[in-house]
């Protein structure tokens, strides 16, 4: 079933109106006809609506709502990913994967071993295209909202966004050199602290990873440096890893 986003003034008691450029992609790409069934969101309450096309015409989509799925796919805590900016396009493999397993909000950060450096310009452009990641790939994973996709911040403006939020992570790959390393068997302890309704922060480095400086500001910020395991993990693959447990422990 296709999926597709709508403000939440789109949606009455009995219809449905879909406008804007899903209009020509429900009419000219996947070609629909009235009485196919659709799914819809609001992107704000994770509610599912189910609807049934009406009428097509060449300015919007006419839907009859059918009954609305209540328990939406929405992770019960809400996660931010602070990801490290990556080189070439890695950041849109990372956003559409982590839409996918569930992720609320992802701040690309421009940390000291970020290669990549952008402009004013270039920033809001590339965060307009990331935004448009997230929202096809929260089409095809169903979701209840469309992740928002912030412009690029600091490391330290990062830190201070994060800084009220009731669990707040760092995969580190040098976890056990550090003060009070605990190891995996740590990383397992605050995974299972996980509650829902809580906010989580997971930071994720660049390639280079964090420099020990940066890894110091996170614990003065009341960050917890975890490992992965054993293995030296790709930025793409971190924070993806770390996604999938919080899925594990609150999807139960």
């Amino acid at each position: 079933m296709y999926h597709f986003f709508v403000e939440p003034s789109q949606i009455s008691d009995r219809s449905v109106i879909i406008t804007g450029d899903d209009v020509n992609h429900i009419k000219n790409v996947i070609r629909l006809k009235p009485g196919d069934e659709i799914s819809v969101s609001n992107g704000i309450d994770g509610k599912d609506y189910r609807c049934g096309i009406e009428e097509i015409t060449d300015t919007e989509i006419v839907c009859t709502l059918r009954f609305v799925k209540e328990d939406g796919v929405e992770l019960p805590s809400r996660v931010y990913l602070f990801q490290g900016l990556p080189k070439g396009d890695k950041m849109e493999f990372i956003i559409q994967k982590m839409v996918e397993l569930g992720v609320y909000e992802i701040i690309p950060v421009a940390m000291r071993r970020c290669v990549v450096k952008l402009d004013e310009k270039k920033a809001k452009a590339k965060t307009a295209r990331w935004q448009g990641i997230a929202e096809a790939a929260a089409k095809q994973s169903k979701r209840g909202i469309v992740p928002r996709v912030r412009e690029v911040m600091g490391y330290q403006e990062a830190l201070e966004c994060a800084k009220d939020m009731d669990i707040k992570l760092v995969p580190y790959e040098m976890e056990d050199m550090l003060d009070g390393a605990v190891g995996m068997a740590g990383t397992r302890q605050m995974i299972e602290r996980l509650e829902p309704g809580q906010s989580v922060a997971v930071f994720i480095g660049p390639e280079g990873g964090f420099e020990e400086g940066e890894i110091q500001s996170a614990i003065s910020c009341g960050m917890t440096p975890i490992t992965l395991g054993r293995r030296i993990l790709r930025t793409e693959t971190a924070g993806m890893t770390v996604m999938a447990w919080i899925m594990y422990r609150l999807e139960q």
